[in-house]
């Protein structure tokens, strides 16, 4: 089974800094902190992608969450993150084997920010690095996708 995850929280605004220098800023939108699994691929990529975009987390002029991240102006600050495979079931100490290894991830990744920006603003943090993520949770709205295919 293959999954790629994403946590999305809708924000009013969010950062990320590295080594106390600013890297990237959104004001309202998408936090999006995302995992890739050692057998993600391209078809992983394109679900989870059309799926951020769609999303109807947004409200509209009658406070229903109806409009997606386009129809609300917002902007999406992606941040890879591994510890989304850490798996504590046993023991204390999480194990990351599913996470991707840099070698895949990098490009699966890059193909992420490639395809959400013909559609949004993104920013990013920078993969593999110690990252310091500030946000405003605007709700709270938090969802959890995961790109669950049996192939």
């Amino acid at each position: 089974m293959k999954t790629m995850r994403a946590v999305i929280q809708r924000v009013t605004k969010a950062s990320v800094s590295i080594a106390g220098e600013l890297v990237g800023q959104i004001g309202q939108g998408y936090l999006v902190l995302l995992g890739i699994e050692d057998t993600d691929g391209n078809e992983d990529v394109t679900y989870i992608c059309d799926k951020i975009i769609g999303l109807r987390v947004f409200e509209d002029s009658e406070g229903k969450m109806n409009l997606d991240i386009l129809q609300a102006g917002g902007e999406i600050l992606l941040i890879s993150q591994f510890t989304l495979y850490g798996d504590a079931r046993h023991g204390r100490r999480p194990s990351f084997i599913k996470a991707a290894r840099p070698e895949k991830a990098i490009p699966l990744y890059e193909k992420v920010i490639r395809r959400l920006s013909q559609q949004a603003h993104v920013e990013t943090g920078r993969f593999g690095a110690d990252m310091q993520v500030e946000l405003v949770n605007d709700g709270p709205v938090t969802i959890l996708l995961e790109s669950r295919r049996l192939f």
